[in-house]
């Protein structure tokens, strides 16, 4: 599988005869260097800059030894070298590095690339689907506010959940195995260059026959995530917050206009200070008894009506509270060069981060989660943030900030999920990130999209959160939702009754449907704003639950295969090239095609369509392949079965609705 042909000053390296790799000395496929780098961070948004760089081409090479599964070539430019070994592994093709100057700090390789090549990935990206032609940088933070043009902040590529992970079109996957810094160019006709600002200690690649066998391939890979329990599909999960009454008050309104909830999401368990209009959280992981006297009856009451109750959590204490107190005192939280607490500026105050390269902080958070969330009944939360730390901390494991920043909220996961397991309530308790890395997935329960802004823009509004789906499920992540109705709420920007509708039909057709009252709650229309909405509302859940087995049956196969419930058209029509740059439809599972309205006053929505023959979902119209205006009116989002599915007599109860 693996074939090494040499050439006059150089080799080509094939897997699964697929040119990789080309070299010779006057365009070599390696490069290595030395960089200095400067970190500016302003409320988890970096700014990066790169000074004093030297680059070193490795022309010149030495075969130390091959056979047919591996190759081991030291590649030399003067004093520096860099050997690498190719092999074979488990039906990979694997590259491992060794750098014996442990000063260099930059790597460059050229992979070969075709013209009409199609590149997805990367993690979670909300601007693009198809990144040929991009520089696509990889570093975890903020995702931005109103990522225009000009941007308010972030830019295209800023995302909370980056992955050195890609697939191509031609049917290969490429992980690298590094937490540092990267920008992966895809810009040029004929190679794609990877730059990682550290000798990466392997690089993985998957050659395989189809795009569905390569991403099932890569997500094994990855690591799957646990399998969510069965209650999340019964209905939605209501983000309220102001307190056990208020909770009360709406959700008795919601059982009265039949609305079926699965949970109620009160992310003020732990209390809340008003920051001007803005609704912020107190970061002391405790209930708050004013807010929520006696929670534990309280969540039993809701269990016994078939209601479950989620929390938050974040790695990150409150100045002046009694946790925050206790982590200082047993030096758990990261610390600064002089020895001191970093102080950690976020957008709603001085704040004290853990310190998760310290194991006595992990198993302090930990008990945390077992005995205030956990012991008192709570079946799940929002573990929140992992994008803020600080390049010039320093951590008790002595590792440089620089490789742990992007594997942080990685750990916090895994903390997460440990507590889950020690207490035995996997398969019980869900929680849910939005920052994350590499093997995430082995570890979160579920993904959400993030902070989006609450309008119709294609920056950082309803659109984004369909490439945001698309991206990450190629990573590995396969229980994915978003916010109903966005979050974000600047000075002009306020949600609307049609956004808010729009966007709840969006959710009905992904793995969870919740909701979110957003930053500034009482300035911004909320589900049970007036009749309609709170009927229409109703409706979309009603759907959801309706799909229950199937949506069932999707999980079922992300933990068979590893292919994503959320889905390009592209896994599935791979010849038909404009399906790889389609950013706003995608396929739930092979059987329906869906393409949300994230436009404002339109009734009409056009659609590409895959070659099959697809079914309205509310009319039973037929459609064949190629661009189409459909109806769609608000209650009726463009949705689409194949004629021939398997699911189609479930499908087509909807025509009642």
């Amino acid at each position: 599988m693996l074939e090494f042909k040499e050439l006059d000053n150089g080799f080509k390296l094939l897997f699964k005869n697929y040119l990789f790799l080309t070299h010779s000395q006057d365009n070599p496929c390696f490069k290595i260097g030395k960089g200095k780098a400067s970190y500016k961070i302003h409320h988890g948004h970096f700014k990066i800059r790169e000074k004093e760089l030297t680059e070193i081409p490795l022309k010149n090479f030495n075969i130390c030894s091959k056979d047919e599964s591996k190759v081991i070539i030291e590649f030399i430019s003067g004093e520096e070298k860099l050997k690498v070994t190719f092999f074979v592994e488990k039906d990979h093709f694997k590259m491992h590095f060794d750098c014996p100057n442990s000063e260099i700090n930059r790597f460059w390789m050229k992979l070969q690339a075709k013209t009409d090549e199609a590149i997805h990935g990367c993690g979670e990206q909300f601007s693009e689907v198809n990144l040929r032609g991009k520089e696509v940088p990889l570093w975890v933070e903020e995702q931005g506010v109103g990522r225009g043009d000009p941007p308010i902040t972030g830019d295209w590529y800023t995302t909370y959940h980056p992955q050195p992970t890609f697939v191509s079109s031609q049917n290969y996957f490429c992980h690298c195995a590094s937490t540092s810094y990267a920008k992966f160019n895809f810009i040029e006709k004929n190679y794609h260059e990877l730059y990682i600002w550290s000798v990466p200690k392997e690089i993985t690649f998957g050659k395989f026959d189809s795009a569905l066998e390569t991403v099932s391939n890569l997500s094994k890979l990855l690591g799957l995530q646990p399998i969510l329990p069965d209650w999340v599909y019964d209905g939605v999960w209501l983000g309220i917050q102001g307190g056990k009454d208020i909770v009360e008050q709406k959700v008795q309104k919601c059982l009265e206009k039949k609305v079926k909830i699965a949970a109620v999401w009160c992310q003020d368990w732990q209390g809340i200070h008003m920051q001007g209009a803005q609704k912020r959280l107190i970061w002391n992981w405790e209930y708050d008894e004013d807010l929520y006297p006696d929670l534990p009856s309280y969540i039993k009451s809701l269990n016994g009506r078939g209601i479950k109750y989620l929390g938050y959590n974040n790695s990150m204490l409150a100045k002046g509270g009694e946790q925050y107190n206790d982590a200082l005192n047993k030096d758990l939280c990261v610390k600064d060069k002089n020895g001191n607490q970093y102080k950690i500026i976020t957008d709603t105050g001085e704040k004290s981060m853990l310190d998760l390269s310290n194991p006595n902080a992990l198993l302090w958070f930990k008990e945390i989660i077992k005995e205030n969330m956990i012991k008192i009944g709570l079946s799940g939360w929002m573990a929140d943030y992992g994008e803020y730390l600080p390049i010039d901390a320093v951590l008790y494991s002595g590792e440089s900030p620089e490789t742990f920043h992007n594997k942080y909220p990685v750990i916090f996961a895994k903390v997460n999920l440990e507590a889950i397991q020690e207490t035995r309530k996997e398969g019980e308790i869900v929680f849910f990130t939005r920052a994350g890395y590499s093997n995430i997935s082995r570890y979160t329960t579920s993904v959400w999209a993030g902070d989006q802004l609450i309008d119709w823009s294609l920056g950082d509004g309803l659109g984004t959160v369909i490439p945001a789906g698309i991206s990450i499920g190629i990573c590995g992540i396969g229980y994915y939702h978003f916010d109903i109705g966005g979050f974000h709420s600047l000075e002009n920007y306020i949600r609307t009754k049609e956004m808010f509708m729009r966007w709840t039909e969006a959710s009905v057709f992904t793995m969870v449907m919740r909701t979110h009252e957003s930053i500034k709650p009482f300035d911004n229309l909320q589900f049970d704003y007036d009749e309609e909405t709170l009927e229409h509302f109703a409706k979309m859940i009603d759907i959801h639950v309706q799909l229950k087995p199937y949506l069932k049956h999707l999980s079922d196969e992300y933990q068979k295969k590893g292919i994503s419930p959320f889905r390009g058209c592209f896994l599935h029509y791979e010849n038909d090239h404009e399906l790889h740059n389609l950013k706003y439809q995608y396929l739930l599972g092979s059987e329906l095609l869906i393409a949300p309205v994230i436009k404002q006053d339109k009734k009409k929505w056009e659609i590409y369509f895959p070659d099959d023959v697809w079914i309205h979902i509310w009319t039973g119209k037929e459609y064949l392949k190629g661009w189409n205006n459909v109806d769609a009116p608000i209650g009726q989002p463009p949705v689409f079965y194949r004629k021939n599915s398997s699911f189609k007599n479930l499908f087509q109860t909807f025509r009642e609705y």
